[in-house]
C-alpha cells in the first residue's frame, strides 16, 4: 500500500511551488483514484509486452516478475457451494472482479465462450458440454455454466472456484475541517490507502499533479507532471 496523505503532501508542495496553484481534498481525491487505475491497468499492456520479450536470471530484476508481484497484490480465490442448484441459473459476481481468470467445478475447469459460442457449443453433439467438460458464458457480471448437451443439470452439492484480478478500493484523503481548513483524519472511515505497490508513490504523484495541471488549465502544472513521469517511467523500462 501506499499512505495517501503522504502522496497528498508531495502533491501540494508541487503544486503550490511558487504558488502555482491549490488542490482540494476532493479534487486530489478525484485525480488519486483516476491516477490508481491508470497505473493499475498498465500492468496488464506490460505485461503482455514483456511475455514477448526475454527475461533475465534475476528475478528481482526481471521486468515480468516485478510486473506479476505488482498484480499479485489485486488476484483473488472465490469458493462457492452450490446445494441443490440449476447449473444454468445465473450466479452474480462480485462488483470488485475486474478480470474473471479460471472458473472450476469441482477439479474440471470451465471453459468460458461468448454467450453466441455457448448456446452452439450446447447444441452441437461434437461440443456438447459434459460434467468433466463443463463451458460457461459471462454477460453483465452472470455466469451461467451447463454441465449437459441440451438441459442444465441438478446437482446435490457442486463447489466453484472462480480465480479474478480484483479492483483497486477507491481511494479517500479522509479530513475534519478546523478553522476553514481540511486537516488529514487517519480514521479508516473516511481515509483509505493506495492499494497498488510501494513502488509506485513516485509515480502517482506525478500522475495526480498532471491530472491537477489539465483540470486547473495550468500548462506550467501539467508538464511538470508529465515530464516527471515520463522520466519515471523510461528509468523503469531500461
Amino acid at each position: 500500500m501506499v499512505s495517501v496523505d503522504t502522496v497528498y503532501q508531495r502533491v501540494l508542495v508541487l503544486a503550490n511551488k511558487e504558488q502555482r496553484g491549490y488542490i482540494t481534498s476532493q479534487e486530489f481525491n478525484l485525480y488519486a483514484n483516476q491516477a490508481q487505475m491508470e497505473i493499475f491497468e498498465q500492468y496488464f499492456y506490460d505485461i503482455r509486452l514483456f511475455n514477448r520479450v526475454p527475461g533475465n536470471d534475476t528475478e528481482f530484476s526481471d521486468p515480468l516478475y516485478m510486473l506479476n508481484e505488482k498484480k499479485s497484490i489485486f488476484e483473488v480465490e472465490q469458493s462457492d457451494v452450490w446445494t441443490n442448484a440449476n447449473l444454468g441459473a445465473s450466479m452474480i459476481l462480485p462488483d470488485e472482479i475486474y478480470r474473471v481468470g479460471t472458473i472450476r467445478i469441482g477439479m474440471n475447469q470451465v471453459e468460458i465462450l461468448s454467450s453466441k459460442d455457448f448456446d452452439a457449443a450446447r447444441l452441437s453433439p461434437l461440443t456438447s458440454p459434459t460434467k468433466t467438460r463443463p463451458i460457461a458464458y459471462i454477460a453483465n457480471r452472470k455466469v451461467t455454466v451447463a454441465t449437459g448437451a441440451n438441459t442444465f443439470e441438478t446437482a446435490v452439492s457442486v463447489s466453484m472456484n472462480i480465480s479474478y484480478i480484483r479492483k483497486p478500493e477507491k481511494v479517500s484523503w479522509g479530513y475534519v475541517v478546523f478553522n476553514e481548513k481540511a486537516l488529514f483524519d487517519s480514521d479508516p472511515n473516511k481515509t483509505i490507502d493506495f492499494e497498488v505497490h510501494p513502488s509506485e508513490e513516485t509515480e502517482l504523484v506525478y500522475k495526480i499533479l498532471k491530472l491537477a495541471g489539465v483540470a486547473m488549465k495550468r500548462d506550467d502544472i501539467m508538464r511538470a507532471g508529465q515530464g516527471m513521469e515520463t522520466l519515471q517511467v523510461q528509468q523503469e523500462k531500461q
